[in-house]
């Protein structure tokens, strides 16, 4: 595995016990079926590398024993941390633009942890304030069913084995990588970039790209570029954002809207980008950004955009964006998986049997 992606960030931690302040009171937990659900894994949520070796190499009941032993001390943050952490201090500085709403953000912890590690991870969330009130912690379940009645919008895990099991399930997933170095992101404004085929899109054109070369995507696009792609894995988070950003447009803030979506493709706007358009139009939907890179590497671009999160179907793509500061998200969904980099096979060959997520 490329060793910048597995990087600790203790920084995040750092900065964020400087500037913690006096505890405000917290908004009122949105209605569950009304509310953006992202459910986040206590191991992409919070940096558990020590516990994690120690589960592997030591078993179980001295994990669990480790676990006690510290609870009092909070775990480092992950890779998911500002994505999460963003959301409450978005509520809480915009509440007077909606509030009666019930189309909130919701988090909530889903773990296959034994119930034993919940003090720590309840000692960690109040340590940094996040406003996280739902846990869900399964002893070694299967996480799905409990995704599936959660009615989950995102899923975010360190384990690439239950994402996939997630996508398969038509649950919106990702494997999410902690960046080669720290880049700080916005407080006041939550910036999610989206790939578009395999991604926010089905891999139909990918596949043309794949079996029949560049020109003949040309091609394909030019000849179909009324007729909308179909769904990929994330469009219903993308739509499920759309939602709560038309709350803000309707008060007259769509340029100061503390949500902000990119697209962020490979494709070449002229040859290609009208069919990513007109698809999204055609679905109702929208991002405030579209940039068409053709083919160049998109680390530098998400280097100057500075995204709480970023997601792609292809590992390519994810470790170059995550060795250029940005936290990036695999969703393995598509013909890319088919056609997996060495870097892929390796990442799933080191992999242990089970992960305690």
């Amino acid at each position: 595995m490329n060793k910048p992606l597995m990087k600790e960030m203790h920084t995040f931690g750092e900065q964020e016990t400087c500037n913690q302040s006096s505890p405000s009171k917290k908004p009122t937990p949105p209605q569950p079926q009304n509310a953006i659900t992202i459910a986040v894994s206590s191991r992409a949520l919070f940096n558990m590398d020590r516990e994690q070796d120690i589960y592997e190499q030591q078993g179980m009941e001295d994990y669990l024993k480790y676990q006690i032993q510290h609870e009092i001390e909070p775990f480092a943050p992950g890779p998911a941390f500002p994505f999460i952490k963003v959301k409450p201090v978005l509520l809480e500085e915009n509440i007077h633009l909606y509030p009666d709403s019930e189309e909130l953000f919701d988090v909530v912890l889903m773990t296959s942890n034994h119930a034993h590690v919940g003090l720590r991870l309840i000692n960690s969330i109040n340590h940094y304030q996040l406003f996280i009130e739902r846990f869900c912690m399964t002893g070694g379940n299967s996480l799905i069913g409990y995704l599936k009645a959660y009615h989950a919008n995102l899923y975010l895990s360190a384990d690439s084995l239950k994402v996939r099991e997630a996508i398969e399930e038509g649950i919106a997933a990702a494997t999410v990588f902690s960046p080669g170095k720290i880049t700080e992101v916005p407080e006041t404004q939550l910036r999610v970039a989206f790939d578009g085929d395999a991604v926010l899109f089905s891999d139909e054109s990918e596949r043309i790209y794949k079996a029949h070369g560049l020109d003949k995507f040309f091609e394909h696009e030019k000849a179909h570029e009324n007729k909308p792609l179909d769904h990929g894995p994330l469009k219903g988070f993308l739509e499920a954002l759309g939602k709560l950003q038309q709350k803000f447009y309707a008060k007259g803030q769509r340029l100061d809207c503390p949500i902000r979506t990119y697209l962020v493709t490979a494709r070449s706007a002229a040859s290609s980008g009208t069919r990513a358009l007109k698809t999204l139009r055609s679905w109702g939907l929208e991002t405030d950004e579209a940039l068409f890179l053709a083919g160049a590497p998109k680390g530098p671009m998400l280097e100057k955009i500075r995204p709480h999160i970023f997601f792609d179907d292809q590992m390519f793509h994810v470790e170059g964006a995550a060795e250029l500061g940005t936290v990036a998200a695999h969703v393995p969904y598509g013909i890319a998986q088919k056609v997996q980099s060495k870097t892929a096979r390796d990442v799933k060959k080191d992999m242990p049997a089970k992960q305690l997520e």
